[in-house]
């Protein structure tokens, strides 16, 4: 499986960015798909994770009520909806599915299973 980022970019602080990441292989159950983000000489965070059928959502509390993910199951496509960013987002953002089932929806990297390459966001102040 190969999940390919999108959407980074440079914003002013307050703009918005919309992160795509589509999975290539369409055939392969998705359980969770989920945000991560990496900083500049920082260790790999949380930021939301959802379901595949849609009925649960996390967020990071740093995130909450400013940043959004959605999925559109047809396109095998998973978005975040990053909205009021602040220059602390700044960040390469990674998205990453969890296909075995092994686990409920988690905030935990270790148990997503495939990664994509990241695209870089910067917002300045």
């Amino acid at each position: 499986v190969q999940l390919q980022a999108s959407g980074g970019g440079l914003v002013l602080a307050g703009g918005s960015l919309r992160l795509s990441c589509d999975a290539s292989e369409r055939s392969l159950r998705m359980y969770f798909m989920g945000w991560f983000r990496q900083a500049s000489g920082q260790e790999r965070e949380f930021v939301a994770a959802m379901t595949w059928r849609g009925d649960k959502k996390i967020y990071a509390d740093s995130v909450k009520g400013r940043f959004t993910i959605s999925r559109d199951n047809v396109a095998n496509t998973v978005y975040l909806q990053m909205n009021s960013l602040k220059p602390e987002d700044t960040a390469v953002y990674y998205c990453a599915a969890h296909t075995s089932g092994s686990y409920t929806l988690t905030r935990r990297a270790d148990v997503y299973d495939y990664w994509g390459q990241g695209t870089l966001v910067t917002v300045s102040s």
